[in-house]
């Protein structure tokens, strides 16, 4: 049987943790500046996937 191959663009946008993968938020990469400060402080970090995600992240990951 073949390897299982892990989904390259999910490799580059999760990290795995202790209890479950960290995901940074969208909107954060260009055309800044007509957003507001408070937006951008909001968007920065990282995050949790949500519960009802973890199946499909962690089916794209395989190996990890």
């Amino acid at each position: 049987m073949p390897k299982m191959k892990t989904n390259a663009a999910a490799r580059k946008r999760f990290r795995k943790t202790k209890n479950g993968f960290k995901r940074k938020k969208a909107f954060r990469s260009h055309i800044l500046t007509k957003m507001s400060s408070k937006r951008k402080r909001q968007l920065r970090g990282t995050f949790q996937v949500d519960k009802s995600d973890m199946k499909e992240v962690s089916r794209l990951l395989p190996g990890v």
